[in-house]
């Protein structure tokens, strides 16, 4: 029989209050159970020291971390900042979309509305992409996050096109180096273009069928030292309403959609997958 504890571990960040009880055990525990996970919250557990402490501690040892941010409880934001900085995978749960600030909506995230049985099917989506990015991570050593900056929307009377710059960090957790890198792929879906250092990145059909196109990067660098760290940067840009399509280019866009690196090396490629939400707004001058 295998031991529970040999499975993935799920650690729950929510209020503790009786409102969220079914959302935990029928909408998260049961789902991550179903999923062949191993998922606690705190109050489950028997300890000695603080329950801060304790939190601590379960958030450093869990392979993800499931966060109810309804009600913007200010412990849960604490907790969630934690384990961001302790650059744990983090699937984040609301009620209303309101209640998640701007900057954490690039994470993976779930508007359940207060329906478990939505909140049981995406969960139980989200739940199987990371376990496959948490086995990306264990098998590579690499902790591999995205990031949007400079987000902008040119448009006039026909035509608006949207532009903004990805950041991919490459990190290596290991205390040996990481090499060698041939190739990172980024996996998209249509209609973008991408460019690093001024040259157009080479773009084709992806044959991941989740996604519609791809292109290849060029890595900064090509081995990693222990504990070190390396970031590609490449500028994307979108036609989003073009000659063709009804009514006038909008004042303010939002894209979301999942984009996925694939490092490649002589020994294999892994895969690591995200979840981007961008509103980018004319703002005139």
């Amino acid at each position: 029989m295998t031991s529970s504890h040999s499975k993935p571990f799920v650690f729950v960040l929510m209020p503790f209050n009786d409102a969220f009880t079914d959302i935990y055990k029928l909408g998260i525990k049961k789902t991550a159970e179903e999923a062949g996970l191993r998922a606690e919250r705190v109050d489950e557990q028997l300890y000695s020291e603080s329950m801060l402490e304790r939190i601590y501690r379960q958030i450093d040892a869990a392979d993800i971390i499931v966060a109810d941010m309804t009600g913007q409880n200010p412990n849960v934001f604490y907790e969630v900042g934690y384990a961001h900085a302790k650059g744990k995978l983090c699937i984040l749960l609301t009620q209303n979309t309101a209640d998640i600030p701007f900057d954490l909506k690039q994470h993976r995230h779930i508007v359940y509305g207060g329906q478990i049985v939505k909140l049981q099917s995406e969960l139980a989506t989200n739940l199987q992409w990371a376990v496959e990015q948490v086995k990306s991570a264990k098998t590579s050593g690499l902790n591999v996050k995205f990031q949007v900056k400079n987000e902008e929307l040119e448009r006039d009377k026909f035509q608006a096109t949207v532009s903004l710059r990805l950041l991919i960090d490459i990190e290596n957790t290991r205390d040996v180096s990481f090499g060698e890198i041939e190739s990172v792929t980024l996996y998209h879906g249509t209609r973008w273009e991408f460019s690093q250092n001024g040259q157009v990145c080479p773009k084709t059909k992806s044959d991941n069928p989740l996604f519609a196109e791809r292109h290849q990067l060029s890595p900064t660098v090509r081995r990693i030292g222990p504990k070190g760290w390396t970031q590609v940067i490449v500028s994307g840009r979108k036609r989003v309403h073009d000659f063709g399509d009804t009514g006038e280019p909008k004042d303010e866009y939002k894209l979301a959609g999942r984009v996925m690196a694939r490092i490649a090396t002589a020994t294999g490629h892994f895969d690591f997958e995200n979840y981007l939400d961008v509103e980018v707004v004319d703002i005139p001058f």
